[in-house]
Order: structure tokens, then sequence, then C-alpha cells
């Protein structure tokens, strides 16, 4: 897709939503199957199952991202088209851009190995690398755009509202409203 075609479609969409305020609230959707021990597929719309596995020294066999790798190249992915997409609004060309995501992760949380430590990770970081004629305060302006934008950056650095069921045979076994008191 070119800038321009790109500006369009974005032009139209941002139309649509001033047309029709609620079509802005949408539900995205991922289904998870665990396959055999810790590989598992993910489904989304119609595309292809994508594999999610752990490497060997964690019993998996390495036949796809882990998890954490899948979040971090969300993340990543998430910024790189945040920044195509405020680049062909603000007329600002890019170039090139390449992200690095890195997630700090102690395995005494995930392993349940002490409990004081969490399980997840327990920093992030990113590094955009960007090539561009376009002046310093420009690119600057797109940063800001493009990070304060982003919705997977926005989702990981607050607490979003979370919760879930778990089900045995059908039956509901179990609940989790973690993060309760997030929207207040």
């Amino acid at each position: 897709m070119s800038t321009e075609s790109l500006r369009t479609a974005l032009e139209s969409c941002i139309e649509g939503i001033k047309q029709d305020p609620e079509s802005a609230k949408i539900v995205l959707t991922a289904r998870t199957q665990l396959e055999e021990d810790v590989r598992a597929t993910a489904h989304v719309r119609d595309f292809p199952a994508m594999v999610v596995d752990e490497p060997a020294v964690f019993g998996g066999t390495d036949q796809g991202m882990n998890p954490g790798e899948v979040l971090l190249a969300a993340l990543g992915t998430c910024q790189e088209i945040m920044y195509s997409a405020f680049a062909s609004a603000m007329g600002v060309q890019l170039d090139e851009l390449k992200i690095t995501c890195r997630g700090n992760l102690d395995l005494h949380g995930m392993l349940a190995l002490d409990e004081a430590v969490p399980a997840g990770f327990t920093e992030i970081n990113f590094e955009a690398h960007i090539k561009s004629p376009e002046s310093p305060e420009k690119i600057r302006a797109l940063i800001d755009m493009a990070q304060s934008h982003c919705p997977l950056l926005d989702t990981i650095t607050r607490k979003v509202p979370t919760g879930g069921s778990a089900y045995l045979n059908g039956e509901l076994i179990d609940t989790l409203e973690a993060f309760e008191d997030a929207a207040e």
C-alpha cells in the first residue's frame, strides 16, 4: 500500500467513525488451543494458525515464538504500524523503520520458585531506528504521535480491567477479576 492509499484508507476510516461514533468500538478475538506439551496454536480471523511454542530448555520443540516473544513482536509491529499511519497523515517520509523490543524476565517468578518475583516481564524496553530525510523536529513529532497512540504500548503501560472464566466439562468453576479498581 502506498503512502497515499494508506492516507486515503485512514481518512475514510476516520470519516466513517465521525458519521457513526459507535462503529469505533470493536472487539478483537484470538482463539488458542494447546496442541501438545507446551506447543499451542493461535487462530485469528481466517489466517492460518500461528504456532506458539517454547524452546527445548522449557520442554518445547521450538516450533514457534514463545508467548513473551509474541507480546514483544506485537508491541514492535503495533508501533511500526502507528509510525506508518501517522507519517502518512503528517506527510513525513519514512525510508526505513525497525523496532527492537526486549523484555526482562526472572524465571523465579514464572516457575513458582519465589513468590516475591513477578511471573511476567519485570521491564520492557524498545528502540526505534528510523531513517528519514525529515528534520529531527518532524521526527520527534511523529515519535510522540506514534508512541502516545499505540494501542499495545498503551495497554501494557496502564492497568486494564481484565477478567476471565474457567470451565470444566462445560461448567464454570473459576473466575478471575484482576485489576477491578483499574477503571476507577
